[in-house]
């Protein structure tokens, strides 16, 4: 029996009837035209509904206060903060990030949690949050600290950062029930981010590079007390210049050494030539003879006779021509030689050998001195060569006590200078802040954004599809078949007829 009393004829052809043990639920098929009927049989049910989650979403809706929003921008620009210098050496100095980089890390400072906490100090718990003044001034410091943390969380939900990419600009936008309260906020917010990026961009570094310059001074000085000693302990004055001064003494000895050995070869040379020319020469040799002048004097003695004749004779006659005739014989008998004889002679000392003897002792000296000073030179060249190998054998030691010293004085150097910039830096950093400029300021809004009509709304429209839902759910739900066409058309049987349900006792 349904609902309403409506009884089947007979069970329909080929359909099995259930057993006395089986039970058959019938499932009901309802057409779209009879949902409004039904649904109108669960009014009351859906009313209730309706009207619980609409009073619900009415008084939520309601409690929702007038939000101001306020506005601010900044402009981001390359600074000091964002160039890389690097501690010690030069590896990527100057190397910069990106725009996008650069306002990425400027929102995240502005959106900090500790800067939140300073703008609540700033302001005050009892401006900011006019109701926990009292329990925030009979607070500990641990509850002072998470009243002042919970208002920090505060702002930063009703605190929103927009960027764009490869824009420099971050806009901000707080908003509050207050205006004035608004504005405060965000302008406390911009002034206490300037003055916290530099805490957290401009890391003090001046201390650090002293501290670490003290370090590397100290290791310099213990690399120049070890240098000093390997200095004294070689007896070398200056390693370089010694070494330089060597090379040259040994260069100028060693041409000295091709000039001496050129020299001497020159003079031995010259010594055996002149040794070869004595052999050749007698000690002794006729200085010089004197020639008989009888034939002379005899042709003279002649010619005179001649002259005493012809003063008595005449030219023709013959005593004057026995005389010519004799006069010509001797003229040439002395002519031919016939009448010369080898008057005294004078032997003596060879002056030609004389000259070689002299020669060959100066020779012989001269060989014997540059023999000498090769034997110096060469003493001077050995010498010249220990001192070298020896400082061949030091200059590895020195060198590294060398390089030691040297990359310790540049970094001494280096950090002297980098303690200095980073200071100067530190000081302009403090004293201004050019890459950061305040476009907008934030100043109190006129107009409020309130979401109680959305709300309403959006309760209203629940609190019905709820209710719709209920009903639908309640009418697919309810067991029996609630009208005649319904039965009909869930147990494909005519019905006979129906009659309306009555509540017994």
């Amino acid at each position: 029996m349904t609902s309403q009393g409506v009884y089947p004829a007979r069970p329909a052809w080929g359909r099995p009837e259930p057993s006395e043990t089986e039970a058959w639920t019938p499932r009901a098929r309802y057409p779209i035209s009879e949902v409004p009927a039904l649904l109108w049989r669960e009014r009351w049910l859906m009313l209730a509904v309706f009207l619980g989650l609409a009073a619900i979403g009415v008084a939520f809706g309601l409690t929702l206060e007038t939000m101001y929003p306020a506005h601010a921008s900044v402009l981001v620009k390359l600074g000091q903060e964002y160039v890389y210098a690097p501690p010690s050496g030069d590896a990527a100095r100057g190397a910069t990030p990106t725009n996008d980089e650069m306002v990425a890390a400027e929102t995240e400072i502005m959106a900090s949690e500790p800067l939140e906490m300073r703008v609540v100090r700033r302001i005050g718990v009892a401006r900011l949050a006019p109701h926990q003044a009292s329990a925030y001034a009979s607070a500990s410091p641990e509850k002072r600290e998470m009243i002042i943390a919970k208002l920090a969380d505060g702002i930063a939900r009703n605190l929103k950062i927009d960027t764009a990419p490869g824009l420099s600009v971050a806009r901000l936008t707080y908003q509050n029930s207050d205006p004035q309260i608004a504005a405060l906020v965000l302008n406390t917010l911009l002034e206490e981010y300037l003055a916290y990026r530099r805490s957290i961009l401009q890391t003090p570094a001046a201390g650090a590079f002293d501290n670490q310059r003290h370090a590397f001074e100290q290791r310099l000085a213990q690399e120049d007390t070890a240098y000093q000693n390997f200095l004294s302990s070689n007896q070398i004055g200056d390693f370089d210049a010694d070494k330089t001064a060597l090379s040259q003494l040994a260069a100028t000895v060693e041409q000295q050494q091709y000039a001496n050995d050129t020299a001497l070869n020159e003079k031995t040379a010259h010594l055996s030539a002149i040794d070869a020319e004595l052999a050749s020469l007698a000690p002794e040799t006729s200085l010089y003879h004197d020639t008989d002048p009888t034939a002379q004097a005899k042709l003279a003695d002649l010619k005179v006779q001649r002259e005493g004749l012809l003063s008595r004779y005449k030219p023709d006659a013959q005593p004057v021509k026995d005389m010519e005739a004799q006069i010509a014989r001797l003229e040439a008998g002395i002519a031919a030689g016939h009448t010369l004889t080898k008057g005294p002679e004078r032997t003596g000392l060879n002056p030609v050998y004389q000259t070689f003897q002299t020669e060959k002792l100066q020779l012989t000296a001269e060989v014997a001195g540059l023999r000498q000073t090769g034997a110096a030179l060469s003493d001077e060249m050995s010498k010249l060569t220990e001192r070298r190998l020896r400082l061949a054998q030091l200059e590895p030691q020195y060198q590294n006590l060398n390089l030691d010293r040297d990359v310790l004085q540049a970094n001494v150097k280096d950090l002297t200078a980098k303690a200095e910039e980073s200071e100067a830096a530190q000081d302009v950093a403090a004293a201004t802040n050019d890459n950061i400029r305040i476009i907008e300021r934030a100043t109190p809004p006129t107009t409020g954004k309130s979401l109680k009509v959305p709300v309403l709304v959006l309760g209203i429209v629940f609190a019905l599809f709820s209710a719709l839902c209920v009903g639908l759910l309640r009418v697919f739900l309810r067991p029996g078949l609630p009208t005649p066409a319904a039965a009909s058309r869930t147990l494909d049987l005519p019905v006979l007829g129906a009659a309306a349900f009555k509540q017994t006792a």
